[in-house]
């Protein structure tokens, strides 16, 4: 879940961040969120658009924990599909815990082809951060950091919230996503933050 990522060099990645007032939709026809568009606290604002190591941000306050959700081949959601143009692919869900608090669903998604090659490691991963992954290879170039455009009720939404086991009012209601590339392959990235992550500076 730490995103970092640097070019071939050393190079810190160029990182943007999508200020448009609405969230990015999948297609110009879906449905509007329900969900708050822009966070109503500014501080969220700031967690949602921290460049580099979210795991390593999160550990600035307290004993980080991963929890394995599942990990294996899914249906991919429509902007995965977009995104690495596959129908289903290798799927990770996550929660990191800061002091036995949830404070992040995540889910990192990839297609088939690239789990045999290049995000090959992802198989072994375990409870190890996503950013152990992504820091070890400087090939690996992160596209840009953008608002995930997510829908009350859609599945992943669902799937958050039969996993998340704190109360209601804790549930993550902003997202971010992007895509790192390495040797070719996509694997697309999404974070969903719990309001709880305002009180803290990222």
């Amino acid at each position: 879940m730490g995103l970092f990522a640097r070019q071939p060099g050393g190079r810190e990645a160029s990182i943007h961040y999508d200020r448009a007032p609405m969230l990015q939709r999948a297609h110009p026809h879906a449905p509007r969120p329900r969900w708050p568009v822009r966070p109503a606290r500014p501080e969220m604002g700031r967690w949602l658009r921290a460049t580099g190591s979210l795991t390593a941000r999160l550990r600035q306050h307290g004993l980080v924990k991963v929890q394995v959700l599942s990990q294996g081949t899914q249906r991919l959601t429509r902007p995965e599909r977009q995104a690495l143009r596959r129908v289903s692919g290798h799927v990770r869900e996550v929660l990191l815990w800061v002091d036995n608090e949830p404070v992040v669903w995540a889910r990192s998604a990839t297609s088939q082809r690239a789990l045999r090659g290049p995000w090959k490691a992802l198989k072994g991963l375990g409870t190890r951060p996503l950013a152990e992954l992504l820091f070890s290879h400087q090939r690996v170039i992160r596209g840009p950091l953008c608002r995930h455009g997510w829908h009350s009720g859609g599945p992943e939404h669902l799937r958050m919230q039969r996993a998340w086991p704190a109360p209601k009012r804790l549930m993550p209601r902003w997202a971010r996503a992007s895509v790192f590339q390495h040797l070719g392959q996509g694997l697309r990235v999404m974070e969903s933050l719990s309001p709880r992550l305002a009180r803290w500076m990222p």
